[in-house]
């Protein structure tokens, strides 16, 4: 568990209904970046009225501490990530003092009982469990489900038709693996223990795709273990059955002011650029 961090002042996709911006090109004569597409969650035709806090409060962030590229411990011993920055970001916009704190995961979820802390912020999925016992904010991430394939056998369609009798590496009894079991019954699966064993068997041609968790797939893709060897295939999967609906911040049921007042920040930052400016550092490469 590490101490405290106060922050004041400026900050220097639901299946259909999650839009997408994309990032603006370099400028002319630079090389063009690859285009990212940005989801933004909030409602673009929504009016949110912002809720009037009370003068003071000082707001108790919590977050974990060993997931990145969402939240983690950084070489100086501070809270890092996406969730942290948004935290930051949030009350920058709320023009409220907060502090954050990052916590094993074994006492995150305990933390908004036990009064220390206010709003946890954290890659914890909205099981029922937990809807049960948090209100929680709009959606701030959704990871998408992809498939990989190699560069020279990449297939020009990705549909149950065209993947009969193909080859997928995927994580044994995840969701992944269910999905695929629903609705490309044609395919033969290839199950392994790990994820970077179903990567490594599409690279090594063991597996003509590999399907699973597309944040994991793209730094895979972006970084030295793939060799340059494959790029996704397809568009993004995100069925709520199989790979949820997204996380957002977790608050105590009678904390609705605060809830709205998130939301308020939320989609005031999508409106200004700022949530893409944090999502672009955290996720420079594409995954939708």
């Amino acid at each position: 568990m590490q101490p405290a961090k106060i922050f004041r002042g400026p900050l220097s996709v639901m299946l259909a209904v999650a839009s997408f911006a994309v990032a603006q090109p370099a400028p002319a004569g630079a090389i063009d970046p690859p285009t990212v597409a940005v989801p933004r969650y909030s409602d673009p035709k929504a009016r949110l009225e912002r809720p009037d806090l009370p003068a003071g409060r000082i707001v108790k962030w919590a977050t974990g501490d060993d997931y990145p590229p969402f939240h983690y411990i950084d070489a100086d011993g501070q809270p890092a990530g996406f969730a942290v920055d948004l935290a930051r970001a949030i009350c920058s916009e709320l023009k409220i003092a907060c502090t954050l704190q990052a916590w094993r995961w074994d006492a995150l979820l305990d933390t908004i009982d036990k009064r220390q802390a206010d709003v946890i912020l954290a890659m914890a999925k909205p099981t029922p469990e937990i809807r049960a016992r948090f209100a929680m904010s709009e959606r701030v991430h959704q990871t998408p489900a992809r498939f990989v394939a190699r560069n020279e056998a990449a297939p020009k369609d990705v549909t149950p038709e065209a993947l009969g009798g193909k080859t997928i590496a995927v994580v044994a009894g995840s969701a992944h693996e269910a999905f695929l079991k629903a609705y490309f019954p044609q395919s033969r699966l290839k199950p392994f223990d790990k994820a970077d064993a179903a990567r490594a068997a599409v690279k090594d041609g063991q597996a003509d795709l590999a399907f699973g968790d597309a944040v994991s797939l793209a730094f895979w893709l972006n970084g030295t273990a793939s060799g340059g060897c494959c790029s996704f295939a397809g568009g993004p999967y995100i069925d709520a059955r199989y790979f949820g609906e997204g996380v957002g911040a977790l608050l105590r049921p009678g904390d609705e002011k605060l809830r709205q007042a998130i939301d308020y920040a939320l989609q005031r930052l999508d409106e200004s650029g700022a949530f893409a400016e944090i999502y672009l550092k955290h996720f420079p490469v594409g995954i939708w």
